[in-house]
């Protein structure tokens, strides 16, 4: 499973049923897990671990260290989870000492050609990463984001669950959970209705969200008076926890 013209380091690990294709370099200390494929022309450093049932398409560097001019060399590493596509030409670069020490990939993602996520990021599961999504240093995206192609994310934003960002936008502070936003900077248009039906909120649960959407974005409420407002809404199903969550945790502020 191994082409003879892919260079393998001695001090990787691979797995088991691990398809490496040709002129693929895979550096010392990476270790990739069980049935993934590594195309050709792709380039692996570490320290780097990937989990099982990945594939990563021809010309994807993976665990480059980082250009941030802090970077000095230090033993950084990436933590790439399970069943994640990763497509031609992305760039994922290892985290620095002056944060987490790591950049962090989830699992069930799908990162398409030419998307950039930097140092120290944060990236959970189911999330969609349209072409030329570019991610700097010290971003967090939470599970089933998705970020649209070209969107620019400015260094240390958060992104919430289930929200959308639309075509080349640029998100300059933190995208709540649910929200779509568009824009240059970003601003908030809806919720992301779509993305939750298809992930199976109910028709009740998607009125709730449109509610609290209302309350934050719509009453001219003060954050402050928002946040109380939702907090007495009556939510049995905890359906507003994670927006509430996203928009307190904030360092930078949340897009109004």
């Amino acid at each position: 499973m191994i082409d003879p013209l892919a260079k393998i380091d001695p001090k990787a690990s691979l797995g088991r049923n691990v398809t490496i294709g040709p002129w693929t370099h895979v550096g010392p200390d990476v270790e990739i897990g069980d049935n993934t494929i590594v195309h050709s022309h792709a380039v692996l450093k570490g320290p780097t671990r990937i989990g099982r049932d990945n594939v990563i398409y021809q010309f994807a560097t993976v665990g480059e260290d980082t250009p941030d001019v802090k970077y000095q060399g230090e033993p950084t590493r990436l933590i790439i989870g399970d069943n994640n596509r990763i497509r031609e030409g992305v760039t994922i670069h290892r985290g620095t000492v002056q944060d987490r020490g790591e950049t962090r990939i989830g699992s069930h993602n799908l990162i398409m050609a030419y998307v950039h996520i930097g140092h120290d990021c944060v990236i959970g599961d189911h999330i969609i990463m349209v072409n030329n999504a570019s991610l700097a240093g010290h971003v967090r995206v939470d599970d089933w984001a998705f970020l649209s192609g070209f969107t620019m994310l400015h260094q240390h934003v958060q992104v919430g669950a289930h929200s959308f960002l639309g075509a080349a936008a640029f998100l300059n502070q933190d995208l709540p959970a649910y929200i779509m936003a568009v824009g240059y900077p970003a601003t908030p248009r809806t919720i992301n209705k779509v993305g939750l039906a298809r992930r199976g909120f109910t028709p009740a649960q998607i009125r709730l969200v449109q509610g609290a959407y209302r309350t934050l974005y719509r009453r001219g409420l003060k954050l402050d008076e928002a946040l109380a407002a939702l907090d007495a809404t009556p939510d049995p199903d905890a359906v507003l926890a994670p927006l509430l969550q996203s928009i307190r945790r904030s360092q930078r502020g949340i897009i109004r």
